[in-house]
């Protein structure tokens, strides 16, 4: 049994929403904090282990920090070494290795063209765009953006790998976010810092939530706790926010989640030319395959693949955009709004805001939640 008692601030979730409050809490206003993390280790998605191999990998996909914002990348320096690095990524189509995002070579390579510069890759790209004045979803947005061609081999087919619907049942925002190149950059991420944590992303977590106030217990469900907590304590949620009210009347939530599929390969110096190679045709079952000993130029006299498979079921990773989910988001959105006036409880992060944030959004949104809410007030 928890003593609730002994703690100002009762977390839900060691992920990074949580870590980032929970050092907030106990760095800025001296808070004893206390985090409830149903799984057995820290670091929620971003967790990071040393493999068999001697290779480290993320237990949940590849992690890749990127930002732009100053606040953000300060504060990260905080806890951890970082290492620039500069991801790229590479997909399987007609038989071919292209650059993703789309850029003048995949263009180039799967259409037999020879453009040379960004003019005449602005030609070819205007020569291909459907004019579709009002994008209803995300096949208008991306028709509208690249055309026909490009769409139907890298994005309809892998889209609905990724989320078990066609672009067409999708919003909008899913295919808005992805970028096309008119130049030859093939860097997946174009902002200002790109790195990865030099003693990987657990050690990073271990620092995080370092201080003395901050007691992490693992294999703990909150919801098995939360009616124990006293009513004067503040509440943090990081996870599903339909889990929360799952009393409630309303359906469930959709998220897609991933099948891991680890492969060991001894005596091999590389399985694959890149770290990452996406898979967009039918044909292949897996998303993506992931060559962690790329990361950071890692040695080892052997390699580990990780082979990703989405699916509907398993541990909720990426909330699905469309309009019944966003809808019915609002109703538990209203729920939550009506738990924080009466019970004191805050819900923070992707799972709990049903929104997709990257790894510097959620450090941003909780940075700004806190100031906003505990420090401010």
């Amino acid at each position: 049994m928890v003593d609730f008692g002994k703690y100002d601030v009762i977390i839900a979730g060691c992920g990074l929403s949580g870590a980032v409050l929970a050092e907030q809490f106990a760095n800025l206003l001296n808070k004893r904090v206390i985090i409830l993390e149903k799984r057995n280790h820290i670091g929620g998605n971003c967790y990071d282990y040393i493999d068999e191999n001697g290779i480290l990998i993320n237990k949940y996909g590849a992690h890749i920090f990127h930002t732009n914002d100053e606040e953000v990348w300060d504060y990260i320096q905080n806890f951890s070494e970082w290492i620039r690095w500069d991801h790229k990524v590479l997909g399987y189509v007609d038989g071919k290795l292209v650059p993703i995002p789309v850029n003048i070579n995949t263009v180039n390579q799967l259409f037999s063209q020879n453009i040379k510069n960004e003019e005449e890759m602005n030609q070819w790209l205007q020569n291909s765009q459907m004019k579709i004045d009002t994008p209803k979803n995300s096949e208008d947005i991306c028709l509208s953006r690249v055309g026909k061609d490009l769409y139907e081999k890298m994005f309809k087919l892998y889209t609905f790998k990724q989320w078990n619907k066609y672009p067409i049942e999708l919003d909008s925002e899913v295919l808005s976010r992805i970028p096309v190149r008119n130049n030859f950059d093939d860097r997946y991420f174009t902002d200002r810092y790109q790195a990865l944590p030099k003693n990987g992303y657990t050690k990073f977590f271990e620092n995080l939530i370092k201080h003395k106030n901050i007691e992490v217990k693992l294999n703990t469900n909150f919801l098995d706790h939360k009616l124990l907590i006293p009513k004067d304590k503040i509440i943090i949620f990081t996870g599903p926010i339909d889990q929360y009210f799952e009393d409630s009347n309303y359906p469930k939530l959709e998220y897609r989640s991933i099948n891991f599929i680890k492969e060991s390969y001894q005596n091999i110096n590389f399985y694959q030319t890149n770290s990452v190679v996406n898979y967009p045709e039918l044909n292949v079952p897996f998303t993506r395959i992931v060559e962690y000993k790329h990361f950071l130029h890692q040695k080892s006299d052997h390699t580990t693949i990780v082979k990703e498979i989405t699916t509907d079921v398993g541990e909720p990773y990426y909330p699905v955009p469309n309009k019944r989910n966003q809808d019915l988001y609002e109703n538990y959105k209203i729920l939550a709004q009506n738990e924080m006036r009466s019970k004191n409880i805050h819900f923070i992060g992707r799972l709990a805001n049903y929104k997709y944030f990257n790894m510097d959004q959620a450090i941003s949104n909780s940075l700004e939640y806190f100031k906003t809410n505990f420090l401010n007030n």
